[in-house]
């Protein structure tokens, strides 16, 4: 694990891991770091990462949304929500928060999780927002045919499950940079056949993961730090 430069909220430690972090290897650090938090003996703790190819399944996947089940490696997450996938280029955010301490809200918890990455994405041009049933963010595409119904087309750009222990948060965030959109193919990503997927680079937009990290970055004070505003979800 390579340390960043921390963010304002100077207690909590932010990390990139290098390369491909297996899941397994990953999902075991970082319930590790969840039970020293949650025993007052580690710091907060924000990891930015990237997975190999491979599809999770939260605690309300249906099984029938797993359509090519041999594609790639499965993993039970133990998070909230459906499958989703998980590969290169595409940013996974591992959020290790004591809402002991913030907040015991867990729809606040989760509509503060998509107002960080609606402001992160703002700093690029992109106006991400949440639907009402739909967990994560969006963006629409009126340059694309529209939908059967008639209204703009939409794609989910950032998708969000957590779970709690003691009130410490672990699993996160993802957020499609660059990742190969084709991979998705292999499931019903979030349990939504009606709507498809997208990134930045497929947005157009030239974007390094290094840019993405210092986005997150600036954004999550403005989100969660003394002076975060109010969400209204």
């Amino acid at each position: 694990m390579t340390q960043i430069s921390p963010a304002a909220s100077a207690q909590i430690e932010w990390r990139i891991l290098p390369g491909l972090s297996d899941y397994s290897e990953t999902l075991a650090a970082m319930e590790a770091r969840v039970a020293d938090i949650a025993a007052g003996t580690a710091p907060e703790a924000i990891w930015l990462l990237e997975h190999p190819p491979l599809y999770t399944a939260g605690t309300s996947a249906d099984p029938s949304d797993l359509v090519a089940p041999d594609r790639f490696p499965v993993h039970v997450a133990g998070r909230g929500g459906q499958y989703t996938y998980h590969g290169p280029g595409q940013r996974v955010v591992y959020v290790m928060l004591d809402l002991n301490r913030r907040g015991r809200d867990v729809r606040r918890f989760v509509c503060v999780l998509e107002d960080w990455v609606i402001t992160t994405l703002a700093e690029f041009g992109i106006r991400g927002e949440r639907r009402a049933g739909r967990v994560g963010v969006w963006v629409t595409r009126p340059e694309k045919t529209p939908a059967p119904d008639g209204t703009p087309r939409e794609e989910k750009i950032a998708a969000i499950g957590i779970k709690l222990r003691r009130w410490v948060s672990f699993h996160g965030l993802s957020i499609n940079l660059d990742p190969d959109l084709s991979h998705f193919e292999g499931i019903i990503p979030c349990g939504i056949r009606a709507h498809g997927v997208t990134s930045l680079v497929d947005l157009g937009l030239p974007v390094t993961m290094a840019d993405l990290d210092l986005a997150l970055q600036r954004a999550f004070e403005a989100q969660f730090g003394p002076l975060a505003k109010d969400v209204t979800c």
